[in-house]
C-alpha cells in the first residue's frame, strides 16, 4: 500500500508522523504490518509520554473555543465526516481488511456502523442539555451536563474504527476535545482514518490528537493532569491496570472490557438455525470480537446434531487471506495471539475436551475449530479466547444451563434460543449480563444502543445513544436570581 496514490489515503501524509497539532514527524516510528502476509504496509509515529503531555495541553488549550463554537458548524462537521466515510468506503475497507486481516464485509460493517455514529453525535449538540428543577425562593433552578474537558480514549485493534469512533464522536459532540491512543498493530484504521476524516471536516486543530503507542503513553494518559477522563475499550486484564491509575488520579473512566459471552440453546430450537446462529457468533473476524460466541450450551437431547452440524460448518469454512481470496476466516492479529488461542486448545484437550474440527493453523491462520465435552475448570470454559473456537457445553435443564452460564466473571453477551420467547426471557432474567438476545447469537451493535457488560466485562459504563451524555459530561447545578438577595450577616 506504500503506493496508494490517492489524495485522501496517500501514506506520505502520515509516514513516521503522530498526528499531533497537525501531521508532525515523530521522534520514532513504527511499521504497520499486514497480518495475512507479514508485509510492511505503512509506517506511522510511535508517541511518547511525553507526546501525550504536549497533546493534552494542546487539546485542553482548544476544549472551550470548541465547546463554544454554534451548535449548527459543530453538527455540520460531524455530517461531513459521515459523507466522507461514504465517499472514501472502497479505499478505508481496502485499509481495514488489510491492517485488521478482517474478511470485506466485516470492514463494510465497520463503516457504516461510523457512518451511524457521526449523525448520532452531529444529532446529539441540538439535543437537550439539562433540567430545569423546582426551587423556592424565586429562583431559576438548573441541571445542566457540561463537558469533562479532555477525554482520554485507548482502543484496541479488533474493531478499530468502530471501538474508536464511538468515543471520540460523542466525546467531540458533547464539548470535550480528545487525545486518542489507537493500537500500535492498527494505527490507521485505529486512528489516522479518523484523524483524515476530521481533518478534511473542518474539524479545528487540535480538537483531536492520535498518538500510537505502547503501554507507556496509556498510562501517561491515565495520570496527565490535563486529560480528565479515560475511556478504554480493551481486556479484562489491561483495563484493570486502567481503571487503578485512572482512579488513582481521579479520573471518570469508562471500562469496556472482555466477555466470555454464552449462547444457550434450548430443547425446543430449531437445531439448524442454532447452529448457524451459534457459527457466526464463535467464528465471524476469527473470534475476535468482545461479543464472540464464548461458550455454546446446548441442550443433552440436541448436543449431538447441533455438534454435527457445527463440525460440518468449521470443516468448510474457507480460511485465507482476505485481501486476494474469498474467504470466511482471516488471520488472527499475530503470532502471540495465534500462540495463545492454540494453547488453550490444547491444554482444553489435556484436561479431557474432545477436539471435533480444527485444532490446527498455517502462520496466522487458525482453523475453525470445535471442542466437545467442555467442562468448568478447563481453560476452554473459563477463558475468553479470542480466537475461532466454538466450545460446547451441554446441559440437562434449564438450572443446569443458567448454573453453568453464571459460572464467570464476565458479563458482557447473552443469547437465549428457544421456540418460546417466554421462556428464553424467563430463562435468561436470571443471568446477569450487559446485552440481551433472544433467538439471536451474542455478536451485536448499533450506534443508537447503550453498549456495555458488566463484572470482568466492564465496570458499568457505556457507550451509545443516551449513554453518551451520561459518560461524556457531568451534571452542574445552576441557580440563577435577578438580584442578590441580602442574608443576615
Amino acid at each position: 500500500m506504500a503506493g496508494n496514490d490517492a489524495a485522501f489515503l496517500n501514506t506520505n501524509t502520515w509516514d513516521g508522523k503522530l498526528f499531533l497539532g497537525g501531521w508532525n514527524t515523530a521522534s520514532a516510528a513504527l511499521d504497520v504490518l499486514e497480518p495475512a502476509t507479514g508485509a510492511v504496509l505503512t509506517r506511522v509515529g510511535m508517541a511518547t509520554p511525553a507526546d501525550v503531555a504536549e497533546a493534552a495541553k494542546r487539546a485542553r488549550a482548544a476544549q472551550a473555543g470548541w465547546a463554544a463554537m454554534p451548535y449548527e458548524q459543530r453538527a455540520a462537521i460531524f455530517r461531513k465526516a459521515a459523507a466522507i466515510i461514504e465517499r472514501e468506503t472502497a479505499g478505508m475497507t481496502q485499509w481495514i481488511v488489510r491492517e485488521t486481516g478482517s474478511i470485506p464485509p466485516k470492514a463494510g460493517v465497520e463503516l457504516h456502523a461510523a457512518v451511524g455514529i457521526l449523525h448520532e453525535a452531529a444529532a446529539m449538540v441540538t439535543q437537550p442539555g439539562g433540567l430545569l428543577l423546582p426551587s423556592d425562593g424565586g429562583r431559576i433552578s438548573l441541571a445542566r451536563r457540561v463537558p469533562h474537558g479532555v477525554v482520554g480514549i485507548i482502543s484496541p485493534f479488533n474493531f478499530p474504527l468502530i471501538l474508536s469512533i464511538r468515543a471520540v464522536a460523542p466525546a467531540l459532540a458533547a464539548g470535550n476535545t480528545v487525545v486518542l491512543k489507537p493500537d500500535p498493530q492498527t494505527p490507521i484504521a485505529g486512528g489516522y482514518l479518523m484523524a483524515r476524516i476530521f481533518e478534511e471536516a473542518g474539524l479545528p486543530v487540535d480538537c483531536l490528537q492520535v498518538l500510537p503507542g505502547g503501554a507507556d503513553v496509556g498510562q501517561a494518559m491515565c495520570a496527565d493532569p490535563s486529560i480528565a477522563m479515560i475511556s478504554f475499550t480493551g481486556s479484562t486484564s489491561a483495563g484493570s491496570g486502567v481503571g487503578e491509575l485512572a482512579g488513582k488520579h481521579l479520573k471518570k473512566v469508562t471500562l469496556e472490557l472482555g466477555g466470555k459471552n454464552r449462547l444457550i440453546i434450548l430443547d425446543d430450537a430449531d437445531v439448524e438455525l442454532a447452529a448457524s446462529c451459534a457459527a457466526w457468533g464463535a467464528y465471524l473476524h476469527q473470534g475476535q470480537i468482545c461479543m464472540t460466541t464464548g461458550l455454546i450450551l446446548a441442550h443433552e437431547k440436541i448436543v449431538a446434531r447441533l455438534t454435527e452440524l457445527m463440525v460440518a460448518k468449521a470443516t468448510h469454512l474457507p480460511v485465507g487471506d482476505p485481501a486476494s481470496q474469498k474467504v470466511a476466516l482471516g488471520p488472527l492479529i499475530s503470532a502471540r495471539q495465534r500462540d495463545r488461542v492454540h494453547a488453550i486448545v490444547q491444554d482444553s484437550v489435556k484436561q479431557g475436551a474432545h477436539l471435533a474440527a480444527g485444532g490446527t493453523y498455517d502462520r496466522l491462520f487458525y482453523k475453525p475449530t470445535v471442542l466437545t465435552g467442555v467442562t468448568p475448570g478447563m481453560r476452554a470454559f473459563e477463558e475468553e479466547v479470542f480466537g475461532p473456537v466454538a466450545s460446547i457445553v451441554s446441559y440437562s435443564s434449564e438450572d443446569e444451563a443458567v448454573e453453568l452460564a453464571n459460572r464467570t466473571i464476565y458479563g458482557l453477551s447473552l443469547g437465549v434460543i428457544s421456540a418460546s420467547v417466554g421462556r428464553a426471557m424467563a430463562l435468561a432474567n436470571r443471568i446477569p449480563t450487559g446485552l440481551l438476545h433472544i433467538n439471536a447469537q451474542t455478536v451485536a451493535d448499533e450506534p443508537h444502543v447503550p453498549f456495555g457488560g458488566r463484572g470482568a466485562s466492564g465496570n458499568g459504563g457505556r457507550h451509545g445513544g443516551p449513554a453518551n451524555w451520561e459518560e461524556f459530561t457531568q451534571w452542574q447545578w445552576v441557580t440563577i436570581k435577578d438580584t442578590a438577595p441580602r442574608y443576615p450577616f
